[in-house]
């Protein structure tokens, strides 16, 4: 069954006893929740992990970690390997994320290795796509995200597949002044799920969680939840204060 998400992704933000004050405001706001409707994770940075673990143990809150390595192990100073992550106690790993990919030229090959090594040390992966203003303005956004998504996941089998959120990312629409509609998201979730069917089949299709990572707040979570393709949200900025994060989780 598709499940809907809200994900809390903190980027480089709060130190670890920030962060942990953070994660326990949230898991105390979804635990006030008496109908929840969403599975509701906090992706935190590295540093941050064990300590969050520990205090969202028992909760209804799980813990993702931004990145790892495309690497198993060995002599790559600085970097964090997917079996470093799991043995924090992490469910998912985030990959593929804008950020990564535009900052730290993160390649489709590379994200394919990060994505294999995630599923092996069993963590679930939330694989971020999108396109950019000047990929949205000259209409060849539905080839970048077709080509990124064919890259990087579509050599799983059916069962490995299973695991995987795909959050949609419309970059343009990220610090530029531009907008993206709720039937824009609508547009490009209805063509990555059209993707993911013509693969994997119709019912790994329905039953693949897409979520939506574009300036979700909760103004506008409502309208963007009620599409029949967003199952939810990848929230940057919004899921830095536990009172926004909950509003969007309640959106459902």
């Amino acid at each position: 069954m598709r499940k809907n998400i809200v994900a809390g992704n903190w980027k480089m933000n709060t130190t670890v006893p920030e962060g942990v004050q953070l994660a326990n405001d949230v898991k105390d706001a979804v635990a006030g929740v008496e109908n929840l409707k969403c599975n509701v994770v906090v992706g935190v940075p590295f540093t941050h992990l064990t300590a969050v673990k520990a205090a969202i143990e028992g909760s209804k809150v799980e813990l993702a970690a931004e990145n790892c390595a495309d690497h198993k192990s060995g002599a790559y100073t600085g970097e964090v390997s997917a079996a470093m992550v799991a043995s924090t106690g992490a469910d998912y790993v985030i990959l593929g994320h804008s950020e990564r990919r535009g900052y730290y030229n993160e390649t489709i090959e590379m994200l394919k290795e990060k994505v294999d090594l995630a599923l092996a040390n069993g963590l679930k992966v939330i694989f971020c796509c999108g396109e950019s203003l000047e990929e949205r303005k000259n209409g060849s956004y539905f080839d970048v995200i077709k080509k990124e998504i064919e890259g990087s996941l579509f050599h799983l089998d059916n069962e490995a597949f299973g695991k995987i959120v795909i959050a949609y990312e419309p970059i343009w629409a990220i610090g530029t002044g531009e907008t993206a509609t709720a039937d824009q998201a609508e547009e490009i979730h209805a063509f990555i799920r059209g993707l993911v069917a013509d693969k994997y089949g119709k019912q790994i299709a329905e039953d693949t969680t897409i979520l939506y990572g574009g300036s979700c707040k909760p103004g506008n979570a409502p309208e963007l939840f009620a599409k029949p393709d967003i199952d939810g949200g990848l929230i940057g900025g919004a899921s830095l204060k536990a009172a926004d994060f909950l509003g969007i989780v309640t959106a459902f």
